[in-house]
């Protein structure tokens, strides 16, 4: 029994008792769903980032150009090609019409002012110009003939006036002889009577002459004023019929270069047709067309520079034409001072008009990108990604624009065209 009992606990239970085996992390069903979820997102990532979604668009790297955005002096100004042009021009016309007898100048000659430049024939206009002539030289000797009597009606007066006061004289005289003869007794009063009376008669003759003269006086001065205007009026009347012959001649109204003058000998020209133009020397302007983006911020007086072959040249706004035409609109530039020497008319210049002073600001790269209306830009993320990005923009220049909103220094963005990217959210470059 005891031996029984000993082998019995010997080989009992405690001897074939069941171990457990010990596991491994990675037989851990929290770590495995763990391992799990972290390989889907890595996957998703790698997805996202090499594979294009329906917001973004791949492109390749040498489509594209880049830049830096940066704060810098904004330099607000525009370029513009500006065309030379005589400051004073004077256009010439023929006053009456004709054929073209023989032409004096030359196109491109100088002139002076009053320089003949060709010659006109007109048969009818010499004929009626003839006609009238002798018609206001026969008023003119009509008006001569009226002063003549005129005159001889003065002196006709005159001399009735004189005529009666020599009587009245004579007649006083003798009236004096008589009266002394009565005192004396020698007459009596009957020699005397006829003669007080003869003086009394003419005393008012004289009168009567005098007042009628003074009347007469005033009417014919009248008459000759009249006359004198008349005369006047037919000497201009002569004058002008006369210059209109002198029109025939073509003359250069002011000095200066005479170009578009083509005339050729048998042309036939009608009254104000335009026959040249007479451009002053050595006075220029400069007319340039500008884009309409500047209409409200171009006025007159602000400053330009144009670039010549022999250095620079400062100029002002004199005139803006607002007129719009295919999306431009006219400005006349004046030189400060004498206009440089070496001009040419249809010569062109480069000008920068200056629209206000350089002042720091946060400016981009300009670039086609800015034809999408410069308020988006893409902007380069890192790992070749560029994403959109709304913006606002102000003044421009061919070199620069003023971020106002959306971009900072240092930002990289697009600067060539980006009109078929707008509806992407990214650009995948590669």
């Amino acid at each position: 029994m005891n031996e029984t009992t000993q082998v019995s606990s010997i080989s009992g239970a405690g001897m074939d008792r069941r171990v457990a085996p010990a596991r491994g992390w990675w037989r851990n069903r929290r770590v495995r769903w763990g391992l799990i979820a972290a390989a889907v997102l890595a996957a998703v990532a790698l997805l996202y980032a090499f594979i294009p979604s329906s917001n973004a668009l791949a492109v390749e790297a040498d489509a594209i150009r880049t830049g830096t955005v940066q704060r810098a002096p904004f330099q607000d100004y525009v370029p513009l090609r500006a065309e030379v042009t005589p400051r004073d021009t004077t256009y010439v016309s023929a006053i009456v019409g004709g054929q073209v007898d023989h032409v004096i100048a030359g196109d491109g000659s100088q002139v002076a002012k009053g320089q003949p430049l060709a010659v006109l024939s007109n048969r009818s206009l010499e004929l009626d110009v003839a006609s009238r002539s002798a018609d206001i030289a026969g008023q003119l000797g009509n008006i001569s003939a009226q002063r003549l009597s005129i005159q001889r009606n003065r002196l006709d007066s005159d001399s009735e006036v004189a005529s009666a006061k020599n009587a009245l004289q004579k007649a006083q005289v003798e009236l004096s002889h008589k009266q002394f003869l009565l005192q004396k007794g020698i007459v009596n009063q009957a020699a005397v009577k006829p003669l007080a009376a003869e003086v009394a008669y003419q005393q008012s003759r004289v009168q009567a002459l005098t007042t009628a003269r003074a009347q007469e006086s005033g009417t014919l001065a009248s008459q000759s004023a009249q006359i004198g205007t008349t005369a006047e009026q037919l000497r201009r009347s002569l004058a002008m019929v006369h210059n209109s012959l002198d029109a025939l001649t073509i003359r250069a109204p002011m000095a200066g270069r005479l170009t578009g003058f083509d005339l050729q000998p048998g042309q036939t020209l009608n009254p104000g047709d335009r026959v040249a133009q007479i451009d002053a020397e050595g006075s220029w302007k400069l007319i340039a067309d500008v884009d309409q983006y500047y209409l409200g911020r171009v006025r007159i007086g602000q400053n330009a520079i144009a670039t010549l072959d022999n250095g620079q040249a400062k100029l002002r706004v004199s005139k803006v034409l607002p007129q719009v035409t295919d999306g431009r609109f006219r400005v006349e530039l004046t030189f400060d001072g004498t206009a440089p020497a070496g001009l040419n008319r249809g010569q062109t210049l480069d000008v920068r008009l200056i629209l206000g002073a350089d002042h720091p600001a946060i400016v981009a790269p300009a670039g086609s990108w800015l034809d999408a209306g410069g308020n988006i830009a893409f902007v380069l993320t890192g790992k070749g990604r560029a994403e959109r990005r709304q913006i606002t923009t102000g003044r421009r220049n061919p070199d620069q624009v003023e971020v106002t909103s959306g971009l900072k220094p240092g930002d990289r963005i697009v600067t060539s065209a980006i009109n078929n990217y707008q509806q992407y959210q990214h650009l995948l470059i590669s």
